[in-house]
């Protein structure tokens, strides 16, 4: 097969097939909103627990919104429901600090809205072609809509995070990892690859269109950056040291006064405790760091002789088969995600230990790129070659340029249907309330790269 070819075809579904699967997904992103938002009373739903983030109930009434503009008046072509509250639910209208003083819907007017909308948009799902016209095409507005709310689910699971008070939410812990073997870097040849994709039927924009990309030989983290690594930069004195960090972090750093991730305290006898969605517990020493800031990682990077990889180079190590030349859909293979290959959907409320998902592993060995923590690149937020808005300029046309830095991966709280090999992801580069981490990468030095050519790699 040629190098940078496409993923193997999706199986050919029928239209009963396809409405099935789509009932089923809109259905589970329901129930994950509706877990995240009945844990808490009324006044925890309307609070603003921070200015970086919504009150919980502007979320939920925000993603019934969206599923009316979409499914229930565009696709359905239906009469609107309550066209007076377009604007209140209208993310650009109103910056997330702003949004408690506005005149929302309260949660039980909320609860019924949503009901009503789904209602229709079942309907409609049941009335539509699937065919005929790009939206619905392969279900796409209804995929669409399922990875929108499961979005907003991520970011009302990080809402809990920052609010106060008792533990609310509960999980099972994620698997212990199997003993680590293996190179803790794995050298990525040079050559060609095919990043994003032109066949994946529910791919944003963004991801759009797939295009060959040549990259120099390099080298990456097997496993994300761990808490206990993390620990040695900062007892090393990494946050008071400026050359490692970049101007623009070190002026960050300096002006938010960081000195280890968001929700670490130190212990007088030197241990580091997080707390986490309530709880305080100890920081585990294994599991990947997360809510570090983007300026973080590369302070972090550069303290280790290394530095983030590019979007291009995360990509081709989860996603290139060199025995095939193809770029899987996953690191594992075309499958959708298995509780064995990744942690991802909440089942967990933290990151696993490295080395937990030796099956979800790339061509390379390379492991956990999808899941337990969305990893920084060092790459701005940019349209791919060839780049078309669809089916809104405000889903990722309006974002690109500015500071924003991609993030691939997904987390512990991104559900299986809202990530993929090719999903991007970006945020500015201060952020630490999403649950990123990283992993660094290197360039190949030049005995790595003949190794290679010579085949003894």
């Amino acid at each position: 097969m040629v190098s940078g070819s496409h993923p193997a075809p999706l199986p050919e579904r029928s239209a009963e097939e396809l409405r099935t699967q789509v009932a089923e997904l809109l259905a589970r992103s329901r129930a994950r909103s509706i877990a995240l938002t009945e844990t808490v009373d009324e006044a925890d739903l309307v609070a603003q627990h921070s200015p970086l983030m919504s009150p919980l109930v502007w979320d939920l009434a925000h993603v019934g919104s969206q599923e009316e503009l979409w499914l229930v008046r565009d696709v359905g072509g239906r009469t609107p429901l309550r066209p007076e509250i377009d604007g209140l639910y209208d993310a650009f209208q109103h910056s997330r600090a702003s949004r408690v003083d506005l005149p929302l819907l309260t949660p039980a007017e909320t609860h019924a809205y949503i009901g009503q909308v789904r209602e229709k948009a079942l309907d409609t799902l049941e009335r539509s072609p699937l065919t005929g016209r790009r939206l619905v095409e392969n279900g796409f507005a209804f995929g669409m809509i399922v990875q929108h709310e499961q979005q907003h689910d991520e970011t009302m699971l990080a809402t809990h995070q920052l609010r106060t008070g008792a533990p609310v939410l509960h999980a099972e812990p994620p698997p212990a990892a199997a003993r680590v073997r293996g190179p803790r870097e794995v050298l990525i040849p040079a050559g060609r690859f095919l990043q994003g994709t032109s066949t994946e039927p529910w791919a944003l924009d963004n991801e759009r269109p797939a295009h060959p990309v040549d990259l120099p030989a390099f080298v990456i983290d097997t496993y994300p950056v761990t808490n206990g690594e993390y620990a040695a930069f900062i007892d090393d004195g990494g946050y008071d040291e400026p050359r490692w960090w970049s101007e623009a972090g070190w002026r960050h750093r300096t002006e938010a006064g960081l000195v280890a991730p968001e929700f670490w305290e130190r212990d007088v006898d030197g241990t580091w405790w997080r707390r986490r969605f309530g709880v305080f517990e100890p920081v585990p020493s294994g599991e990947p760091v997360v809510h570090v800031c983007f300026h973080e990682a590369t302070a972090y990077a550069a303290w280790a002789g290394k530095r983030l990889p590019t979007e291009p180079e995360w990509e081709k190590a989860a996603r290139h088969d060199p025995a095939t030349g193809r770029s899987r859909r996953y690191p594992w293979g075309d499958t959708d995600p298995t509780s064995a290959q990744a942690n991802l959907g909440q089942r967990h409320l933290q990151p696993a230990p490295v080395g937990a998902y030796p099956a979800g592993a790339s061509p390379y060995g390379v492991q956990q790129l999808i899941g337990d923590v969305w990893e920084w690149c060092d790459s701005g937020w940019c349209p791919y070659p060839g780049f078309e808005a669809f089916p809104y300029r405000e889903y990722s046309q309006v974002f690109f340029g500015g500071d924003y830095k991609v993030l691939r991966g997904g987390s512990f709280g991104t559900d299986p249907s809202a990530i993929r090999g090719t999903f991007r992801n970006w945020d500015h580069p201060i952020r630490r309330q999403i649950f990123a981490g990283f992993r660094c990468a290197r360039d190949a030095s030049p005995h790595e790269t003949r190794a290679v050519i010579a085949g003894e790699r």
